[in-house]
């Protein structure tokens, strides 16, 4: 799809900008749309494409040509309480848009994710059964149920409709995610720890997560674009990683030797772990994570202290 035209919803996010400029980097012609009510102005510096400021929602973007989108733009905040807004916004308009790119022959390929999978078993397979806890689990449950019945006409039309379901992001401009308290726990620990304080986790910081790096996210995004087959895939690491495991990183990194302090886990549906099975994605996506969490962390702190984060 090389000199394309593509449009990236959610562009000034933390996923979005990071997808923004290694299309950039690659030579595609990309627009960015964003309302930036979580996104940052300052994730697009040094982006040279185009910036619509527009809410998904109004379809008043929709008259740009593009070949294909990727839809990144949502409420991600997994603790919001008002259930309409939630599927209004990410359901309601990702259906808007699933018809807008069948109308227009554009390919898509949209931000699911793990949250679907709640408490499940791990590995977690895409078959498996669901385990919705959240408002935003069941948005992004929608999203996936509708594309499945939309694959047959895309495919029809020669057309990609690729569901990619995230795991544990962690990486670069994901400060904007602290609007939300969801960002990354890289990110949270690392902002504690460079102040001196000793990192906070709940007891006993051995609940694993699969944690990806967004270079990850974005790589298997963009081979979205060419996917063998449309589907809903997994895009995470194949790894558990602990809380632990992540601090030990971060003081290698730091030079620092700080201790966990562990605390209470308020939260009564809180996952035990996550875990990724990438098989079908390695297989119809040509998908292989290229960071481990010691790369990833040592990644990302250089990325940090270069911007004085």
């Amino acid at each position: 799809m090389q000199n394309k035209r593509i449009l990236v919803t959610g562009a000034a996010g933390f996923i979005g900008s990071n997808i923004c400029f290694a299309l950039q980097e690659k030579g595609y012609d990309v627009l960015g749309l964003d309302n930036f009510s979580v996104g940052e102005k300052g994730n697009l510096k040094g982006f040279d494409g185009k910036i619509i400021d527009a809410d998904i929602r109004n379809f008043d973007w929709a008259s740009e040509k593009v070949n294909a989108i990727i839809h990144e733009a949502a409420i991600t905040d997994t603790t919001v309480k008002d259930r309409e807004m939630m599927l209004e916004v990410n359901t309601e308009a990702f259906k808007r848009l699933v018809e807008h790119c069948l109308q227009h022959n554009i390919h898509l390929v949209y931000a699911s994710s793990a949250a679907v999978y709640g408490r499940g078993k791990v590995p977690m397979k895409e078959e498996q059964e669901k385990d919705i806890l959240s408002h935003y689990a069941e948005s992004k449950y929608e999203m996936d149920k509708f594309s499945q019945g939309k694959f047959a006409e895309f495919e029809n039309k020669k057309l990609k409709l690729v569901g990619l379901r995230y795991f544990n992001v962690y990486g670069p401009r994901e400060a904007s995610k602290m609007k939300t308290g969801m960002a990354s726990m890289a990110w949270q620990l690392y902002r504690q720890m460079k102040q001196g304080q000793r990192p906070r986790v709940f007891k006993h910081g051995e609940q694993t997560r699969d944690q990806v790096y967004v270079k990850d996210v974005v790589q298997a995004t963009l081979k979205a674009l060419e996917a063998k087959e449309n589907g809903v895939y997994n895009v995470g690491s194949g790894k558990e990683t602990s809380f632990n495991r992540i601090i030990e990183e971060l003081n290698k990194q730091l030079g620092t030797r700080l201790e966990p302090e562990y605390i209470e886990n308020p939260y009564a549906h809180y996952q035990p772990a996550t875990l990724a099975d990438i098989s079908n994605t390695q297989k119809f996506l040509g998908y292989e994570p290229g960071y481990d969490i010691a790369k990833g962390i040592a990644d990302y702190v250089q990325f940090l202290r270069r911007n004085n984060l």
